[in-house]
């Protein structure tokens, strides 16, 4: 399990501090977990997060290893709003079978089961994930979603991970502009895996560079392609790629 930390988000203007920053729309807080990101002024990805009510306060779900690049970016945005930022303390708890009391469910699909936020120990029920991500085309932090990646591209509106009515954020134009004027060129996708290479192999198909793969399970991934190359059999290192 990918290690993860809890911030704890208070002050007066929380809630308004988040919805000019991020992807979704906060005022979803609460109906459950908000999937939400945070962009580069130029719609690029710079972290991607769970967020939770908790009381007046809001949990910050994110992880490890973006935690320290989230707060200082989130206390560059802070300016004199009355909003605290601090370790919350708790831990993720996470399964995909019977969900116990103040469980909430993950938002991207149905089948990523739920998360938990207690004092209790970090806690994982041995679901195999990845074959999950890689069934339903899920990018994870630091392997599908990186400092290049585009949400858009990335699947965050079939994910529920960006809301296109509720007004201004960073990086919302070039966001916008992808969605309304543009049809997607890049993006992930689900192939078919046949033989081993590791991930981050690159795809090539007729001798020119066609994309990226990444997760695999079960003879299937998640890659990263050029839409207009991405035709027949190609290659991944020393396997076989086709689109799923």
């Amino acid at each position: 399990m990918t290690a993860r930390r809890i911030l704890r988000l208070s002050g007066a203007d929380t809630v308004t501090f988040l919805q000019g920053l991020v992807t979704n729309d906060v005022d979803k807080l609460d109906q459950g977990l908000v999937y939400a990101a945070i962009l580069t002024p130029q719609g690029k990805y710079l972290a991607d997060f769970f967020l939770a009510r908790d009381g007046d306060d809001v949990l910050l779900d994110v992880a490890e290893e973006l935690a320290d690049g989230l707060v200082k970016r989130l206390s560059m945005y802070k300016l004199r709003a009355d909003v605290q930022i601090a370790d919350s303390g708790l831990n993720l708890q996470r399964g995909s079978g019977e969900a116990p009391e103040g469980a909430l469910p993950d938002p991207r699909h149905g089948e990523m089961g739920w998360r938990a936020y207690s004092a209790a120990p970090a806690s994982d029920d041995g679901t195999d994930w990845d074959a999950i991500r890689v069934a339903h085309c899920i990018p994870e932090t630091g392997v599908e979603l990186t400092p290049d990646s585009y949400i858009l591209e990335s699947g965050f509106e079939v994910l529920q991970g960006v809301d296109f009515k509720k007004g201004c954020y960073v990086g919302q134009e070039v966001t916008a502009r992808m969605k309304h004027k543009a049809e997607l060129r890049k993006g992930l996708r689900q192939v078919v895996v046949e033989g081993e290479t590791p991930a981050g192999s690159e795809i090539v198909a007729n001798g020119k560079p066609v994309g990226t793969l990444f997760t695999q399970s079960g003879g299937k991934g998640i890659a990263y392609l050029r839409f207009d190359r991405a035709k027949g059999d190609m290659q991944a290192g020393e396997a076989t790629v086709r689109l799923a």
